[in-house]
């Protein structure tokens, strides 16, 4: 069954935004050292975070799909393995992201959704690494540490999102006061 994704020019406009961000954040964030190699906050996935909490599951997965591709052009690593591993945590986190927003609509906030996704992603990323990359049981002892850093940085950053969704409603209750009085 095809899918069929039909745009309008402010959609488009919106993306290109919400992508370009995303982009700037994940080049900088590559510019952070790391203490330990790959660990990092995650804060371009954030992006993605708000464009489904706001503009739904399309505006989602192009922000992360542009975020990971263009990215990858900007620092020299398309189609390297950190390319792979980036492309398969952002899928991970996709699949993380449409799975908790489908079933638990009434139950996940930013918070939870976040969560879900900054575990999909380090999954993810793991489940590829010891496929193609480290097909050696030793690889899972790094597992439980940087879960925990996911988990911390899944908490953050739901907690950033959740501010910008407040930051954004308060921004537009003037407007929609304006409007309720003509």
């Amino acid at each position: 069954m095809p899918v069929e994704t039909v745009t309008t020019r402010p959609e488009d406009h919106r993306i290109a935004w919400l992508a370009a961000l995303a982009i700037a954040i994940h080049v900088l964030e590559a510019a952070i050292p790391s203490p330990v190699p790959g660990l990092k906050p995650g804060l371009a996935n954030l992006v993605t975070l708000l464009a489904l909490l706001v503009f739904g599951w399309g505006a989602a997965v192009w922000v992360s799909l542009l975020r990971v591709l263009v990215g990858s052009l900007l620092l020299g690593t398309f189609l390297t393995p950190t390319f792979m591993l980036s492309l398969a945590g952002a899928l991970a986190s996709l699949l993380a992201l449409g799975l908790g927003r489908g079933l638990a609509r009434r139950w996940l906030g930013p918070l939870g959704l976040s969560l879900l996704a900054s575990l999909g992603h380090i999954s993810g990323q793991f489940a590829l690494a010891y496929a193609l990359f480290i097909p050696h049981p030793g690889l899972w002892h790094l597992y439980p540490p940087l879960l925990t850093a996911a988990l911390i940085f899944g908490i953050l950053n739901g907690i950033i999102a959740s501010l910008a969704l407040q930051g954004m409603d308060r921004a537009h209750a003037p407007q929609q006061e304006t409007a309720s009085r003509t």
